[in-house]
């Protein structure tokens, strides 16, 4: 016999007290949880990029200290385009930008070709010179290259286009003649040559050498004396600022500012250039800063600054 018909009413469960509860609870909890989570989707949560996430702090911390732990270019977050200069990312798009890293590292074992003359205009000099190294013996063209290389990755994040007169890829040199005409054919926009002093123990700070108006031989400097000592200004000032370092106390009077009519690299240029002399690798107290990586970090941030503010007007 079968019990399905139109009249059969199948005997229902019966509920317990404990799930009655729960379901009192439950009700009560839902319209809570889902006000809750509206007013966060309008505030903004921590980890969607909303207001209740600190955005800037990463960067702004990383870029107060400098450098990487490991003393290695290219891994510090200060190197992001909104910490390296003013633009961001793309604001140096359709510039070049040629770095100067002052003394190949192998100029040690050629010696014979970098006493070589060369004609810088005015008249010849020595192809280039080994450069000064600290007490313990950090070669000054170490210490440029490694700041060539950080100062390269924050110009390319903010866009331009940079190219190193040397790169450790060569057996010496390029010579100070043919350092100029790198930067003239690429054609840059701007060029900077980083060096680091090699004067008495007590002679401390940076300056900036600026080309004195040549016209003689082959030189003729006089179109890229303005925009240089405007490059070097900004630059100046800025490395001032990052590193948190004084101009020089024993050339420039104090200006930070120096200008030459000496140097080859400068008296061959048609483009504007600069050398930026970072600090006394002889004296103690400078030397101490070259040889910090989150120094160096701080300065190739300084010299980027510059170089923006200068080619964005």
């Amino acid at each position: 016999m079968s019990y399905v018909g139109p009249d059969f009413d199948p005997p229902r469960p019966r509920r317990s007290p404990l799930r009655r509860t729960l379901t009192v609870v439950l009700a009560a909890l839902v319209p809570g949880a889902l006000l809750g989570w509206l007013a966060f989707e309008t505030l903004g949560g921590a980890d969607d990029g909303g207001p209740g996430r600190a955005a800037g702090a990463t960067s702004s911390t990383a870029g107060s200290a400098g450098g990487d732990p490991d003393d290695k270019p290219g891994a510090s977050a200060s190197q992001s385009p909104t910490a390296s200069a003013p633009g961001g990312a793309g604001a140096l798009a359709g510039k070049v930008v040629v770095i100067d890293p002052g003394h190949n590292p192998a100029n040690f074992a050629h010696t014979a070709e970098i006493n070589s003359k060369v004609d810088i205009g005015t008249h010849k000099k020595e192809c280039d010179t080994t450069g000064t190294t600290t007490n313990s013996g950090y070669t000054e063209a170490a210490f440029t290259l490694d700041v060539a290389h950080r100062l390269r990755t924050l110009l390319e994040r903010q866009g331009a286009t940079v190219k190193l007169t040397q790169d450790a890829d060569r057996p010496y040199g390029p010579c100070i003649d043919e350092r100029a005409r790198i930067g003239n054919s690429a054609p840059a926009d701007a060029v900077v040559s980083v060096h680091a002093d090699g004067a008495a123990s007590g002679q401390r700070g940076f300056h900036v050498i600026l080309p004195g108006a040549v016209h003689e031989g082959g030189a003729d400097t006089r179109a890229i004396v303005a925009p240089s000592r405007e490059l070097g200004e900004l630059i100046a000032d800025d490395f001032a600022e990052s590193t948190d370092t004084s101009p020089s106390n024993y050339v420039g009077d104090g200006t930070g500012l120096v200008t030459r009519e000496d140097l080859g690299g400068l008296n061959l240029s048609t483009v504007p250039k600069v050398f930026i002399e970072c600090g006394n690798m002889r004296d103690s107290k400078d030397a101490a800063l070259l040889t910090s990586g989150a120094w160096r970090q701080k300065a190739a941030q300084g010299i980027s600054e510059g170089i923006v503010s200068f080619l964005r007007g």
